[in-house]
Formats: C-alpha cells, structure tokens, sequence
C-alpha cells in the first residue's frame, strides 16, 4: 500500500484548502463550554478556544470532570459542549451522548457529518478534509484551526516551501522543537505525531520557551537537533546542532502546525518509514481491538462526507 509521508500530506492539505476554504468558526456564541475530544483533536480544542474561557476534558478524565460541575450545570450557569473528533466515532459517541444526559446543548466539530456522533448531536459543524492515513489527521485539525485564525493556506505553503533545510538534517536520532509560549497546545500535537510515525525508534520532543528552560536540556547531545521557532536559541542543547527558523510576520497556530507537522514528515523521509511498516497492521488487528470492536479501521481515511 503506498502510504505518503506527512510532509506530503501537508502540502496536500494546504492545496486543498487553497481551493476548498474551511467554514468560519465562531466561538463567541459559546459561554464557558465543555471543549472536549481525544488525542490531538482536544489540544486542537485548547488551540480554538485559547482566547476564551472553557473547561477542557479528553477520553479519561471528561466524566469525571462533568460530574464536577454537576452543580454548576444544574443552575444553568454551563450549557454546551463542544465535542471535536474527526471521524466522529470512537470515544466522541459517547462524549455527546453523556452531554445530552446532563442535558447540554451539544456541538459537534467534525469531517464526517454522517456519522454516529453526528446522528446524535444537537449541531453538527461540517468540516472538509482530504484522504490521508490513520492518524495523520493533517487536513482534519488544520481545517478546524485555519477557520479559527484566519490564516492564508496559500501563504502557508509559500513559507514553507521557503524553508531550507540545514545541512545533515537526517543524521540525528532526536528532534527537539522549542516555541514560543504562546503556542503552547502545539507541542503535545507534535509529541503525538513523534509516537505515532516513529514510536522507540526516533526521539521527537517539543517544548515552549518557559518549559524549555526547566532542565529539558541538561544533556546537550550531537545526535539531537534542537530546532526553535519564532524564536532565537541562546541556551538549548549543543550549540553546533541547532536550527534556527523565523517565522513570517502573520503566523499563528495553523502556521506552527504546518510547519512542525512538515518537519516531522522530512525526518519520516529521511528515516526508514516505520509508520508504512506497522499502520496496516495496527489498523486491521489490534488497534480496534483495544476499542472493543469488531472489523477494522480504514488505513487511509477517506475524504469528509
């Protein structure tokens, strides 16, 4: 099965949303909602809501955290969720269901306005998205922050097909991202995407600034690259293996998604493709099973609804 690297499917995504905008998502009809989701479709959810109050839960901990704020929501002071998944299935189905039954109006972002969860929610935000493999989820989330921000996908793949990659790129054994604070929900996506295209077998790490300067580097390492965005790098590992890469002017969160998401696809070039090697098996065996689920999932995903 030919599975494209994640850089391709960036470029990808962009080109589609160049043609394709994504909606205009307006967040100020919510008033402190539950956001909720899993994987990186709730750090997608921190990214949307980063400007408003909210109360944020995944998988593990929303019943919990709804039960919480029984009280609260019992007084009417809380009255949506928002559930964001792409696929609309999985854990989201029964996110949307526990939300009706402590009678919230629920919301749910989505690629996949046909499906299970979309069934049963209150509203459904239609978002467009591309064929790409099991959980690259490049056009998915981007489409959801690009109708946030605002930025140009066009301007995106101009910046960086701009960027030139340094001398002995693909010769590390780690990658280490440093950002600027305020792109703080970006890195947990970038650590996700480093275990689901590598696993053990490549180190990727991201950190903002202020994180950064808790001990992240007490061992500098001629292996590691240390790549910093945005930002100058004065302290962080090995001065010889840092790359430093300015941002345009107008860049916001689907920039530094792009971007970290592109990189992540060279070193996956770069690299033997261990996420081509091990995908179709994760999809059609144990991956669902840990779901409880019969069949399979789809290697590639097809395109929204």
């Amino acid at each position: 099965m030919n599975i494209p690297t994640l850089d391709e499917v960036v470029l990808a995504s962009l080109d589609f949303f160049i043609k394709t905008p994504p909606p205009t998502l307006d967040i100020s009809e919510f008033s402190l909602p539950f956001v909720v989701g899993s994987g990186n479709a709730i750090n997608t959810g921190k990214i949307l809501f980063s400007a408003k109050a909210a109360i944020f839960a995944d998988e593990s901990n929303f019943k919990s955290t709804v039960s919480a704020y029984q009280a609260v929501i019992d007084k009417g002071l809380i009255t949506d969720a928002v559930v964001i998944s792409a696929s609309g299935e999985k854990d989201s189905v029964w996110e949307v269901e526990l939300a009706k039954a402590m009678r919230l109006k629920t919301t749910l972002l989505t690629c996949k306005p046909s499906s299970s969860a979309a069934k049963i929610a209150d509203s459904v935000l239609d978002y467009k998205s591309i064929a790409e493999p099991y959980t690259y989820n490049m056009s998915t989330y981007l489409g959801m922050v690009l109708s946030a921000t605002g930025e140009k996908p066009d301007e995106i793949k101009q910046f960086l097909q701009s960027v030139e990659v340094i001398p002995g790129f693909s010769d590390y054994t780690s990658y280490a991202f440093v950002v600027p604070d305020k792109y703080l929900n970006v890195t947990p996506m970038i650590i996700t995407k480093g275990d689901e295209l590598f696993g053990p077998h490549v180190m990727i790490r991201a950190f903002t600034e202020g994180h950064a300067r808790h001990a992240k580097f007490v061992h500098p390492w001629d292996k590691e690259l240390v790549i910093t965005l945005g930002m100058k790098n004065n302290y962080f590992g090995d001065p010889k293996h840092r790359w430093n890469i300015p941002l345009p002017e107008l860049a916001s969160f689907g920039t530094m998604i792009a971007l970290t998401y592109y990189l992540c696809g060279l070193v996956q070039r770069a690299k033997p493709n261990y996420f081509a090697q091990d995908i179709e098996t994760y999809c059609t065996d144990y991956g669902p099973k840990a779901y409880g689920k019969p069949g399979s999932f789809d290697v590639i995903v097809p395109a929204s609804d």
